[in-house]
């Protein structure tokens, strides 16, 4: 065998989505030869995942013919070959349009493939003495080999024309026993995982993903975040994501001591244990901010600004950004004055304006409104398009309004007149009341949001569309 020295490492891809070819610099003289067989860094820069391998196998095969597969595992392969030269053939036998499709390939020492889960894998040695190498994400169980997906290696729909004929070749009983393609179950994908889907954002992605199989809704009663047996009691490695739309959203309560410890129970110890999961089993965690993690005495937030809470709640989300921000695969998405379904500020002053009421409402707190749909559907887009991971903010297009002007608003489209509603200062309007300190100006920069392709909806226009629902609805 003769090895190309010093090749360039490269990825190529290929008819599968996910299966990418590797060429592996060889460097090599009179003793032998060298090559980085698995180099992170540089394999993750040329984009392969950061899949975090936790076994390494060898399969040793005396003869040449002797024919391995085609077998779907629920975990992502990094495949290599020591010695010797193997045919290589893959078929995707996960869910999916891509479903049936076929690559193949020879191997030798200078080149690899990563295999993604459920990607079906067989190999033909094509020398004798080759051994061949695959790295692994997972731990083998006996439970995980319950969910492996296997096609017959003389499957006529995959019609992989073998180097040796089948006939010829080295097979064991049960590869030849393999199901055709026709009887073969997809394996499906990994499932995202919503907790908290009982809240106003619960909700709205419930309907985001509406007849999506591969999203899993627990509210409460399914997934209790300050119980242990919630995370001991769960398969994780069937999912990717955890989507966190739990929080504890009392301001004013919790300033008090029993709701300062129910805030920090829900927004810093459970966002802890969600984070801590992602970690052990590569989840990519989805958390849910808010604009009370700044004093609000700058014209603009950008996702960057140093935290600078005021009041309980708001140092409680701040902490939980801080935590989730140690995940390697997480979108922090902050949004501010969030209206969905159930009690909310919009809600209120239309049936104050449908009874005839003049109230008087805060002049000087300027933000823009965040509504439950639209962070749902930024929240698909990120984990759909796989945008870079880090903080995001998100709340609705249009200009920055003050509570009154919004009020003014809500008054105008229910009939009502702009002028019922008078405005006052935040100082005035709580100087009776016990209250927690709220940031004056919510206004969160948008661009990053942006950036991702995400079109954002104008506030005036969703609010519009808001009110004539609940006037359809009524």
């Amino acid at each position: 065998m003769s090895l190309e020295f010093s090749k360039k490492l490269a990825g190529h891809e290929t008819p599968i989505p996910g299966v990418v070819l590797y060429d592996l610099p060889v460097h090599g003289d009179n003793r032998g030869w060298f090559k980085e067989n698995w180099q992170r860094e540089k394999m993750v820069a040329l984009g392969l995942p950061d899949f975090r391998p936790e076994q390494n196998n060898i399969s040793f095969n005396e003869k040449a013919g002797t024919t391995r597969g085609i077998h779907a595992e629920p975990w992502d392969k990094f495949i290599s070959v020591a010695t010797g030269r193997i045919f290589g053939a893959w078929v995707d036998l996960r869910e999916g349009p891509s479903f049936g499709a076929v690559f193949t390939a020879e191997l030798d020492p200078s080149q690899a493939i990563f295999i993604p889960r459920g990607v079906g894998n067989a190999f033909q040695t094509l020398e004798d003495n080759t051994a061949y190498t695959y790295l692994v994400n997972d731990h083998w169980s006996a439970d995980a080999q319950g969910q492996y997906t296997f096609l017959n290696l003389a499957d006529e729909t995959a019609a992989v024309q073998w180097p040796i004929p089948l006939d010829q070749a080295e097979l064991s009983d049960k590869d030849k026993a393999h199901p055709r393609m026709a009887d073969v179950a997809p394996m499906p994908a990994k499932k995202v995982l919503v907790v908290g889907a009982d809240g106003q954002l619960g909700k709205a992605l419930r309907a985001q993903y509406d007849g999506d199989t591969a999203v899993e809704f627990a509210g409460r009663g399914e997934f209790d975040l300050a119980n242990p047996d919630s995370f001991r009691n769960r398969n994780w490695k069937n999912y990717s994501a955890i989507v966190n739309a739990a929080a504890y959203t009392a301001v004013d309560a919790a300033e008090t001591g029993e709701g300062r410890a129910a805030a920090w129970a829900v927004n810093v110890t459970a966002v802890a244990n969600l984070a801590r999961t992602a970690v052990e089993h590569n989840l990519t965690l989805v958390h849910v901010s808010s604009d009370y993690v700044f004093d609000g005495t700058m014209d603009v937030h950008g996702e960057d600004e140093p935290f600078t809470p005021l009041g309980v709640y708001g140092q409680s989300k701040a902490a939980g950004d801080a935590v989730v921000s140690v995940v390697p695969r997480h979108y922090i998405v902050r949004t501010s004055w969030v209206i969905g379904e159930g009690n909310n500020f919009v809600r209120t002053m239309a049936s104050l304006a449908g009874r005839g009421i003049k109230p008087s409402v805060v002049n000087d707190q300027t933000g823009r409104l965040s509504f439950t749909d639209d962070i749902a559907a930024f929240i698909s887009h990120l984990l759909a398009t796989g945008a870079p991971f880090g903080t995001y903010n998100f709340t609705n297009d249009g200009p920055v309004k003050s509570w009154a002007e919004i009020a003014s608003d809500v008054y105008e489209l229910a009939g009502a007149a702009r002028a019922d509603v008078t405005g006052v200062s935040t100082a005035e309007y709580f100087k009776d009341k016990a209250a927690a300190p709220r940031p004056l100006n919510s206004a969160l920069d948008l661009a990053k949001a942006r950036s991702t392709g995400f079109s954002l909806v104008d506030a005036d226009a969703r609010l519009t569309a808001y009110l004539k629902a609940e006037t359809d609805n009524a």
